[in-house]
Formats: structure tokens, C-alpha cells, sequence
């Protein structure tokens, strides 16, 4: 039987409440094209073994990572996580902690969130981190409102070479907060010109490095182009083990860095959950969303540690938060920290200039295909090419070779018709000599 704790008179004592006249009045701003005219085409009810042979069937026509020559990065990477992180994650202590509101008994969590802030601002060259946030996007998309909130302004610039979804995302969140969002071409492996578009009205600039298509820039011409029109420059990072190898946003005079943590500490886990890493400059701390842990001492003089500043919804009055964050993702946060410090710098430092070889080792390889052309000449592990058919009948054609050849603009960018025939593929330490030569040989193939 279902678990309905709640009456009919429970629900219509609620509705009278708030004011809303049915249930349906809850959901009015979801579009009626969005929402289901029924039940879920599903059956009522079935044992737990039903259910379980049912799901091992429809997981088994899936193309895992682990059983194929995996390409695919645009956003999320295949990297290798030591078994000690899901070891040390799953201990009770850690895997049921929740929010430290009580500090005294609190402590583990505290000075691992402690420990993560100080990982994070030395990656990203920043001066502040917080407690991390729920993901890369969501990130960025909390740095555009910051950006407005210590401007005063309501204009948004957004490089045309940032990850579509992040763009969808701060998009969706400017149009609610009553932004203006403006976007500059995309440039596959060229110039960013963004930068062109910042005026007066600008509250800040959301850059990509590495960007969508894998391309290496400058970000500090961007950032004094900002900064002399009084706007704050946004410096996302969808690859955060780039770090290890790439000048950090904030030694390029980034205001903000808002990125992705999944590659550390995270599997794919088919898209999440992951962790949103979020830096600011020191002069900005107060004005920056989620929670900040700092060390501290005791009475005695001993070491510890506390929340020292927390300015979501969810501590103060909404109208003097930062943020409606409710999360910081605690989980994949730990696994964050925990292998950066089974890392070290120097092993951190290892493993970029692993993944910028097996990047290089593929790029090369695959440009010796006939008909393939490579439009980014500076990457780090992920890069971009122009394939003389549509990309994604060609991965699809490679799927069927146990090949995930990576991804297809068109995906993503279906508005874009130069975009059809180009392929964004990534290469990580876990990328081989056979699989490069798997994917050239068969990709050789499909197009003659």
C-alpha cells in the first residue's frame, strides 16, 4: 500500500492557508505543455525482485563508461577514483552527517569543509571559498546574482563559447531575478569576443576556460576590459583538474570562479550528483552565497572550528540572504577533499600532465583520419573537430562499436548550423594507447 500521511482535510486545511484554491494552483507556473495529463504510463505495484530484475534489464542496454573506449567529457569526466575515497566516505560519521549547526559536536565536518575551502581557493588563485555549492551551473548561475547584487546592475554578458547548459541555467535563473542576458558568438577554437559587448550597464562577464569546445584563453585582457567598466569577471571551470596545469582564473584577475568538482573524488554516477566549487576575492566575502567555515580557538586555547558566516535563506531573513541554497552537497564534498589530499600538489600537478598527454596523443591521431580537421589548437584534455559528415550519426555509428566518441554540438547547440559537424572529445588518464587506436581506426572507418 502507498504512504499517504496526510487526509483529504489535512490538504484542504493547507490550500486555505496559502491561498491557493486547489493543488493544481501550486504547479500554474510549471507550462501546461510540460505537465502530464495523466498517470505515469507505469505499472501500479511490483515485488522488490520484480523490480529489481526488471531495472538490471533496462540498465544492461546501456553503454557504460567501463565497458567501452570512452571519449566523452563537455561538462562531466571519466577520471579514476581511488578506492580508499568511497572507503573513507562511506564511514557512519561521515556518510549520515548533516548540517554542523551545533559546532561542539560537529567538528569532523566543520574542518573537512575547513580543509576543502583552502583546497579550492589555492586551485582556483582565489582568496575565499566557500562550503561548495550543488554543481558547475548552478554555481555560475549564483555568481551572475551575486555579480548584480554588488554592481546595481542588471545586465549579464555571456561568452559564446560557454557550456550550453551552464548558459541555459543562468539564463533560466537572470529571467526570474529580472536580468538582461546578452551572448557573444561562439568561436570554436578563436577568439573569445566577448569582452566587445561590456559597457556601462554591465554587471559582470561569465568566461569559460578551458571552454565548451575545449579552447585555452587569456582571461586577463577580458578581466581588465571588465573591470574598466566597473563590471566583475565570472571565470568558470567545467574541468577542474585543468588546475594543475593552467594559470588559475584568479591569477587572471577573476572575480568569481565558479566550477565544477566532479573530476575530483566523483564518479559520473550518470550525471550526479555532483559538487559546485565557488571562490571569491576576499573584498567580496559578504556578498557571496552559501557557508563559509573558519578555525577558530576554544576558551583553552585550542584549535577549532566553526561556521563563520552563513547567509543562505536558510540561516537569515530572505530578504537579507545571499542565496536560497539549501545544500552544499556535504558528501561529494568530502570525497573532494579526501582526494586532493591522497593527491597532494604534486600528484595533483601528475595528473594534469597526464590528461594534457593522453589529450595531445588522441588529437594527433585522430587528425591524421582523412576529412577530419582540428579547430582547437590549444587544450588541455578535451578538444574539438570538424568531421566531414554530421557528428552525431557518426557517434552513434561508433556506439555501435563500443565507442563513446564524445559529443556532438549539435546536441547541444541544435539552433546552430555549424554546428553539425563538430565533435567535442576528451581524453583523461584513463584513456589508452588501444583506445585511441580503437577510436581512429573505426572512425576511419564510418567515414569512407
Amino acid at each position: 500500500m502507498r504512504y499517504l500521511p496526510l487526509t483529504d482535510r489535512d490538504r484542504a486545511a493547507m490550500l486555505t492557508r496559502i491561498g491557493a484554491p486547489s493543488i493544481n494552483d501550486l504547479f500554474k507556473d510549471v507550462p501546461d505543455a510540460a505537465r502530464l495529463k495523466g498517470p505515469v504510463d507505469l505499472p501500479a505495484h511490483k515485488g522488490e525482485i520484480e523490480v529489481e530484475r526488471h531495472l538490471s534489464k533496462l540498465a544492461a542496454r546501456n553503454l557504460s563508461a567501463n565497458d567501452s573506449a570512452f571519449f566523452l567529457g563537455a561538462g562531466a569526466y571519466r577520471h579514476h577514483v581511488p578506492s580508499s575515497v568511497d572507503h573513507l566516505i562511506q564511514r557512519s560519521e561521515f556518510l549520515t552527517s548533516y548540517t554542523p549547526y551545533q559546532p561542539e559536536i560537529a567538528q569532523g565536518t566543520l574542518q573537512y569543509l575547513f580543509e576543502f575551502q583552502t583546497q579550492v581557493a589555492l586551485l582556483t588563485g582565489m582568496e575565499v571559498a566557500n562550503a561548495s555549492l550543488y554543481d558547475g551551473s548552478t554555481a555560475a548561475a549564483e555568481g551572475v546574482l551575486m555579480a548584480a547584487r554588488i554592481t546595481g546592475r542588471k545586465r549579464i554578458v555571456l561568452s559564446g563559447n560557454l557550456h550550453p547548459q551552464y548558459a541555459d541555467v543562468i539564463m533560466t535563473t537572470a529571467e526570474t531575478a529580472g536580468l538582461t542576458v546578452v551572448t557573444s558568438e561562439s568561436v570554436p577554437g578563436g577568439t573569445d569576443m566577448a569582452a566587445a559587448l561590456i559597457d556601462g550597464d554591465t554587471a559582470c562577464i561569465v568566461v569559460q576556460n578551458p571552454d565548451f569546445f575545449g579552447g585555452l584563453h587569456n582571461l586577463t585582457p577580458i578581466s581588465e576590459a571588465a573591470a574598466a567598466k566597473g563590471a566583475l569577471t565570472i571565470a568558470v571551470v567545467a574541468e577542474v583538474v585543468s588546475l594543475g596545469l593552467v594559470t588559475p582564473p584568479g591569477h587572471m584577475g577573476a572575480d568569481i570562479v565558479a566550477a565544477e568538482g566532479q573530476s575530483i573524488g566523483n564518479a559520473l554516477n550518470f550525471g550526479g550528483p555532483y559538487v559546485g566549487l565557488f571562490a571569491v576575492k576576499s573584498k567580496y566575502v559578504r556578498a557571496m552565497p552559501g557557508r563559509l567555515a573558519g578555525m577558530t580557538k576554544d576558551a583553552d586555547g585550542r584549535r577549532g572550528f566553526v561556521l563563520t558566516l552563513s547567509t543562505r535563506e536558510q540561516h537569515i531573513r530572505r530578504e537579507k540572504a545571499t542565496s536560497n541554497i539549501c545544500t552544499n552537497s556535504g558528501l561529494c564534498c568530502l570525497a573532494f577533499t579526501i582526494h586532493m589530499a591522497l593527491l597532494g600538489e604534486e600528484g595533483f600537478r601528475k595528473l594534469s600532465h597526464m590528461n594534457h598527454e593522453r589529450a595531445v596523443a588522441t588529437a594527433k591521431r585522430l587528425a591524421r583520419v582523412p576529412g577530419v580537421q582540428l579547430l582547437t589548437p590549444n587544450f588541455f584534455n578535451e578538444f574539438t573537430l570538424r568531421l566531414p559528415k554530421p557528428a552525431a550519426g557518426i557517434v552513434d555509428a561508433l556506439a555501435a562499436e563500443k565507442i563513446i566518441a564524445g559529443l556532438p554540438v549539435s546536441r547541444l547547440r541544435p539552433d546552430a548550423p555549424w554546428a553539425e559537424n563538430l565533435l567535442v572529445v576528451a581524453a583523461t588518464e584513463l584513456t589508452t594507447d588501444v583506445d585511441i587506436e580503437h577510436f581512429a581506426t573505426a572512425l576511419t572507418e564510418v567515414l569512407s
